[in-house]
């Protein structure tokens, strides 16, 4: 096959005027216009119109290429972004590190914390209040509970009307000699049989702790078989005797009772006040 490159080929090694990279020229357009004046001048010539259309078309596509590579080089430096003036580099220097800084809510969705049921909350741990001690009354001086209990009621009646210790001992004491320290009802008189009793004599219409009796004024059958006023009509007949606080214990209690045996109630003095101190400690 016959080379027929050095005919159609304008930039062959026979057309070194016609190159483009020796071309001195400084005006790239006049370049341009040169080029496409040579292809239309050569392209009429090929005796070939296979070859010619051939032709026309590598020089547009070499034209295409060199108006690419011209705007690519010649526009680049036309559309370059500004430098920043150095003022707003630096606010964006001194903006940028505080925004980092600041701090942003979190984008995670919120999970519903666990109630710790009523249950699994540990007690309060309360210190117990101390329990208040109650002193025990024991029998003492040859007494049984009965009897122990009854000489407390005339204790405390004795208190509540702020009588002295010495008055609580001549009660007990009478109380002793009159009736054993038992509460006792009536043969005599069947009504005193109904309210609380321990025991039942038979010494007139006497009746109760201190075997008062209701004929002569103490008080109705029902008042008197009531241990806590029958102390208290014994102690106030004590308190208006003159100087009772003086007497001995015998003289007292009989100035109280009128009693058939005044020197009964002596005997029983140092028991009814054993009993008088247990019961106040």
């Amino acid at each position: 096959m016959r080379n027929d490159g050095n005919l159609d080929d304008p930039f062959g090694s026979g057309r070194p005027a016609d190159r483009s990279d020796d071309t001195p020229s400084t005006n790239r357009s006049t370049m341009l216009q040169g080029l496409f004046r040579r292809t239309r001048f050569w392209a009429p010539m090929n005796p070939r119109p296979g070859r010619t259309k051939l032709a026309v078309a590598t020089g547009a596509a070499c034209c295409l290429g060199l108006v690419g590579v011209s705007q690519a080089g010649f526009g680049a430096p036309d559309r370059a972004a500004a430098p920043a003036p150095s003022a707003e580099v630096a606010e964006r220097a001194e903006v940028d590190p505080a925004s980092r800084a600041m701090t942003r809510p979190s984008t995670a969705p919120a999970t519903p914390s666990a109630t710790p049921s009523a249950t699994a909350s540990p007690k309060a741990t309360t210190k117990p209040k101390p329990k208040k001690t109650v002193r025990q009354i024991v029998p003492v001086a040859g007494l049984d509970r009965t009897q122990m209990n009854n000489a407390k009621k005339i204790v405390q009646a004795g208190r509540e009307m702020g009588m002295p210790r010495r008055a609580l001992v001549i009660a007990v004491a009478t109380a002793m000699q009159e009736s054993t320290l038992l509460n006792y009802a009536s043969g005599v008189l069947p009504e005193s049989q109904n309210y609380p009793h321990q025991a039942i004599g038979w010494d007139h219409d006497s009746v109760g702790l201190f075997q008062q009796r209701p004929s002569s004024g103490w008080g109705t059958v029902e008042q008197l078989m009531d241990p806590e006023y029958a102390t208290k009509a014994f102690l106030s007949a004590l308190a208006e005797i003159p100087g009772w606080q003086d007497l001995p214990l015998s003289v007292a209690a009989q100035a109280v009772q009128i009693s058939a045996f005044p020197d009964a109630y002596a005997q029983h003095e140092w028991r009814a006040g054993k009993v008088v101190a247990e019961i106040l400690g």
